[in-house]
């Protein structure tokens, strides 16, 4: 990345909120016209969060579970 794309992450999330000033704005999004390092980047951003509910909507099995709570158990006390 260069100098206006270290800057621009800095803005990313008042950008992605839809909270920056116009000017500030138009300049993040002509930047992200020539960029397409930091298009990607955007939407890797813009796709966490689905990417999240996703991983975290599976249940664990009740036996990997039962062995997790075991293990810390045991981890506890053995300090």
């Amino acid at each position: 990345m260069n100098v206006a794309c270290v800057s621009g992450v800095d803005l990313l999330m008042d950008y992605l909120e839809d909270v920056l000033p116009a000017s500030e704005r138009a300049a993040l999004d002509a930047h992200l016209a020539g960029c397409p390092k930091c298009v990607a980047f955007v939407k890797a951003y813009r796709e966490t969060p689905r990417i999240l509910r996703e991983a975290t909507a599976a249940a664990m099995p009740a036996a990997l579970g039962a062995s997790l709570r075991s293990f810390l158990a045991a981890q506890r006390g053995s300090r």
